[in-house]
């Protein structure tokens, strides 16, 4: 059984609890009616009954369905007034609502359970004539008392326990002792969470600032205060934004029926695959896009995909394929929607825009090919001769764009005549929590979503001048022997500074955008920190090198960098489709070895560790009063795990000052086989980039050797050698875990 079937069980329980429920009530209200049968209340219960069954045969839940459909149908003879709400009839129904109670508590082994009793019970009302006169005729095996008109049956506590008594023994042991599903879980008005996440947003920007300000001030206990203030907020954060989240595939799940039905209609073959079901989207999101994505999929089979036959003269296989593909990317979620058809009809597109008077002659004879293909978003466009109800249905592609862009999102096109159309739909959150790397350009501070950050380059002195390379105008940097493109954040931005004087340091912020890598140049790097992502307002939807906006911590507002839209806005995409700006060796040939990104580390009074930053997860400060014991080793609570400390120095026999003056470690995070480590270091000194040789091997077990960099001898440590001997504890030194 898959994940998916799981979770479809699980609402399936949950909504048929509710249901259930409900009915009870319902149906007390029902006999307790004398001047005649309320309908409306009864067709609520039948709607009810008809749902949990139809559910129950979809799932393959045979005894409950067919426990169900009995039911259905002696609400139906009542609604139809063939038979009236006695005693005797809601009694039976009661016992039948009980026995479906019974059978959702043990799921599992509902198909095993015998429903004979409640079945020949209903199945006693169902055959009697006339309800009133033919009571008495109902068999004796339907276990159903016979009472006289004018008095109803006690319906006792006793009785009530009785019954649930009887329907959990027929459970197995381990069911009886899933929690009912409908008592874990509740339904909460969506705008109560949206409430929630505003509150629960603001308290992250006051935490940022307390603990901006709590740095400056040398307290203790404030200190210890504030980094438990840190701690909660983080995990209220998260556990908040996590009632609202939903899978995609929530929505995805009703489109491998509809493909199946269109293509029929066309007279096509089209095939559906889906990737990144389980990327979850806020509520909100998830209803808005629900028709623009069952648009898109309707307007692929019917206009983008093309005939079996056409497709076999074409070379292609006769069945297409409709991809759809959902994945986070820069707290956004991307969302593409790609076929493997014919692709659009751009001389076509060009005749239908003039046509309809949407573009002058002169305008689309200047387009290139990208912007011809974002005309048919103009409102009015379509270039079907008629109305079709297969996929338009009179809707043009307009009325999607606008729908996504409500939301805060933007819809981008791509088309390769013959071989098909790509849309990738951006769905900004509009109130997300998400890690984030602060940096500054020209006196302003930018935020760049850690997801799109690969690593940190700094280049110093000669550096500066010896390492970027210029290509037909535009500059590169050759990174492990790969050139990258680089952008200059100021040029992009335009921020001109007057008297600016050279440089002797650069920043350079390595970033991935639509799986391509550049370097971004920045004029200082600050720190990581998690900010409220708030959109963008109306004067700068238009600017596509931001996503949205946030506050820091001194209460300013920083813009959160598009990285794809900088690749875009910079020409770093196209200039990397560009094989003469790629370099074709792959490695660069340096007679002195692989230049590889080092983080150098600092301990005792002069001592210096290098460690490859391919290896470091995040660099932490943590204070000294969270360190706890745990089995006889330092550990501490990080990020909802406990995370185990290895003091470096100790663990190589080093000398350590640790003379700390704020009372925190500086701890570098190590993930391994699913497992993370924190290394305390005394301090880090520094992110460098240079070839790798080693001069002089190491005997001693957790070091590679000694390289020297920047004209120090530095000593490089094998972590995977260091986490090998935690795994074997006899072999280390007692003062390391103690």
């Amino acid at each position: 059984m898959t994940i998916e079937d799981d979770e479809l069980i699980k609402d399936f329980i949950v909504e048929s609890q509710e249901h259930l429920s409900d009915v009870e009530s319902q149906l007390l209200t029902l006999e307790s009616q004398q001047d005649g049968v309320d309908t409306a209340l009864v067709n609520q219960v039948f709607r009810a009954v008809h749902s949990i069954k139809g559910a129950a045969g979809f799932l393959g839940f045979e005894v409950l369905e067919s426990l169900a459909h009995r039911g259905e149908e002696v609400l139906n003879r009542l609604r139809n007034n063939e038979m009236r709400p006695t005693s005797l009839v809601i009694n039976t129904l009661l016992k039948a609502t009980d026995r479906l109670k019974g059978l959702l508590d043990c799921l599992e082994s509902s198909n095993e359970q015998d429903v004979t009793e409640h079945l020949v019970a209903l199945e006693g009302l169902l055959s009697s004539q006339d309800n009133q006169d033919n009571l008495d005729t109902i068999p004796e095996s339907a276990s159903v008392t016979q009472d006289s008109p004018q008095r109803k049956p006690a319906i006792t506590s006793e009785s009530v326990a009785s019954n649930n008594v009887s329907e959990i023994t027929n459970c197995s042991i381990q069911d009886a002792s899933i929690v009912s599903a409908v008592d874990s879980t509740i339904r909460v008005d969506v705008s109560l969470l949206d409430t929630l996440m505003t509150r629960v947003g603001e308290l992250v920007l006051a935490r940022n600032q307390i603990l901006q300000f709590t740095g400056h001030l040398g307290s203790t206990d404030l200190l210890r205060t504030t980094q438990r203030l840190n701690l909660i907020t983080t995990e209220l954060q998260e556990g908040v934004m996590k009632t609202r989240m939903q899978p995609i595939g929530n929505v995805w799940s009703k489109f491998p029926r509809l493909v199946r039905d269109l293509a029929a209609i066309c007279g096509k073959e089209v095939r559906i695959e889906m990737e990144g079901k389980a990327t979850e989207l806020d509520k909100t999101i998830i209803e808005a896009i629900k028709d623009p994505l069952t648009h898109l999929v309707r307007n692929t089979v019917d206009h983008g995909i093309e005939k079996p036959e056409v497709r076999v003269l074409n070379g292609k296989q006769a069945e297409g394929c409709l991809t759809l593909r959902a994945f986070h990317e820069g707290g956004q979620v991307i969302i593409d929607i790609s076929d493997d058809g014919s692709g659009l009809n751009l001389d076509r597109i060009k005749s239908k825009a003039v046509e309809k008077g949407l573009v002058s002659q002169e305008q689309v004879s200047r387009m290139q090919e990208q912007e011809i293909a974002q005309l048919i978003f103009l409102p009015g466009f379509s270039t079907a001769e008629k109305v079709s109800n297969v996929s338009g249905r009179g809707v043009g592609m307009d009325v999607v764009k606008t729908n996504i862009e409500k939301i805060g999102g933007s819809v981008d096109l791509q088309t390769r005549p013959g071989q098909g159309t790509t849309v990738k739909i951006k769905i900004p959150l509009t109130l997300a929590i998400i890690p984030a790397l602060i940096v500054s350009s020209a006196g302003n501070r930018f935020a760049i979503p850690q997801v799109n950050l690969l690593e940190l380059v700094r280049l110093e002195g000669e550096q500066t001048t010896k390492s970027i390379e210029w290509i037909q105008g535009a500059p590169v940097y050759r990174l492990r022997g790969r050139l990258l493109p680089l952008v200059y954040l100021r040029n992009v931005l335009k921020i001109n500074v007057a008297n600016e004087t050279p440089q002797d340091v650069i920043n350079i912020v390595i970033l991935r955008a639509d799986d391509r890598q550049f370097g971004l140049v920045v004029d200082r790097i600050n720190d990581t920190e998690e900010i409220v992502v708030k959109p963008l307002s109306k004067q700068l939807k238009g600017v596509t090198v931001y996503s949205g906006t946030t506050i820091m911590g001194d209460g300013k507002v920083a813009l959160i960098l598009d990285v794809l839209g900088l690749a875009y806005a910079s020409q770093v995409i196209s200039k990397l489709r560009d094989s003469s700006l790629v370099d074709h060796n792959g490695r660069a040939k340096d007679s002195q070895g692989e230049p590889q990104t080092l983080i150098i580390l600092g301990t005792g009074s002069s001592r210096r560790l290098a460690l490859p930053i391919s290896q470091v997860a995040r660099l932490e400060k943590i204070s000294k009063d969270a360190v706890e014991l745990a089995d006889h080793q330092e550990v501490v609570q990080y990020r909802g795990k406990i995370l185990p400390l290895i003091r470096l120095a100790t663990f190589l026999g080093l000398e350590s000052n640790d003379i700390t003056t704020d009372n925190l470690l500086n701890v570098v995070v190590y993930n391994e086989r699913q497992r993370s480590f924190g290394l305390v270091i005394d301090k880090i000194i520094d992110i460098v980039e240079t070839p790798l040789q080693i001069n002089h091997p190491s005997a001693r077990v957790g070091l590679l050797g000694s390289v020297v960099i920047h004209d120090r001898v530095t000593d490089l440590v094998d972590l995977p050698a260091v986490i090998r001997m935690i795994d074997s504890p006899e072999t280390i030194p007692h003062s390391v875990i103690a």
